[in-house]
Parts: C-alpha cells; sequence; structure tokens
C-alpha cells in the first residue's frame, strides 16, 4: 500500500496510467489489471483525490468535430504589473480554452480555439490591445502527432 506521507507507489502510478487513458475504467477491471480487489483500487483513488494528484475527471473532445477548425498555442507577453490583469482578462474570452503563466519565452501561453482564420485573427487582436500587452506569438496547430491538446474548461 502507498504511504500516507504523499509518496506514490507502483500501483498508484499503474492506476494513473490507466484512468488517464480510459477515466471511466471500472475499478474491477483495474483491480483485475493490477491483481488486486476493486476495495483497493477504490481506496487508492479516493486517497489519490484527497492528495489532490487526481484533480478531476473530463472528456476529451475533437475541437474540429465541435465546429473549431484551427487550433493555436499562443505565446503572450505582457509586462509585470499588467500580469495578473491581463490573466483575469482572457479568462473571458470565449476562445480561450487553457491559460499558463510560464518562466519561458513568454509570460502566458493560451490555447486558443477558432471556427476559421477570421476568428482567430480577431481573437489574437482583441488580445494585442489588452493594456500591458507587447506581444501576440501565435503559432497554429497542424497536427497533434501525441497525447492532447487539451480537455474542455470547467470555467
Amino acid at each position: 500500500m502507498s504511504s500516507s506521507s504523499g509518496e506514490l507507489d507502483e500501483r498508484d502510478l499503474r492506476i494513473l496510467e490507466l484512468l488517464a487513458r480510459n477515466a471511466r475504467m471500472p475499478y474491477s477491471e483495474i483491480a483485475r489489471r493490477l491483481g488486486v480487489s476493486d476495495v483497493a483500487v477504490m481506496k487508492r483513488v479516493r486517497r489519490l483525490e484527497q492528495l489532490g494528484v487526481i484533480k478531476g475527471y473530463t472528456v476529451v473532445v475533437e475541437p474540429e468535430r465541435m465546429g473549431y477548425r484551427l487550433v493555436s498555442l499562443t505565446g503572450i507577453d505582457v509586462e509585470p504589473e499588467h500580469l495578473f490583469p491581463t490573466l483575469e482578462r482572457l479568462r473571458a474570452f470565449e476562445g480561450v480554452r487553457y491559460i499558463a503563466v510560464t518562466s519561458g519565452d513568454h509570460s502566458i501561453m493560451t490555447v486558443i480555439w477558432a471556427r476559421d482564420s477570421a476568428e482567430m485573427a480577431e481573437v489574437h487582436e482583441r488580445i494585442s490591445r489588452l493594456p500591458g500587452v507587447r506581444r501576440v506569438c501565435p503559432a497554429v496547430i497542424l497536427d497533434v502527432v501525441k497525447g492532447f491538446l487539451v480537455s474542455m474548461p470547467t470555467d
């Protein structure tokens, strides 16, 4: 059994791997694959949730099937004193699906969905007009080779 200190053992990691592939996998199936009881799996999952390792369960969607033909990873350079107000303003943008504060080339990285190039350009233009925004650096995704880009936003 994993320790109560928050350390994860091999079984915890395997449970996370299985749930990452299919969050709807029944505990009984996870238990069968791990060679443990479904009650043991339930306890481990509950503990992983309480520790904040599992933050939630979501649906991963295909943006194009929802009418969004373009997805961009967009870096945004912001004057430091405008960082937090800019983050709050970006949260209200309908097409902005993901926002992260970064230490890399840009202060903020976003994932933006748009129905067409005109809508994408309009979102980028609106972002560029926000107070304190110095530069908007979009990169339109041509193909996702591994993983998924982002799930549906929850707020």
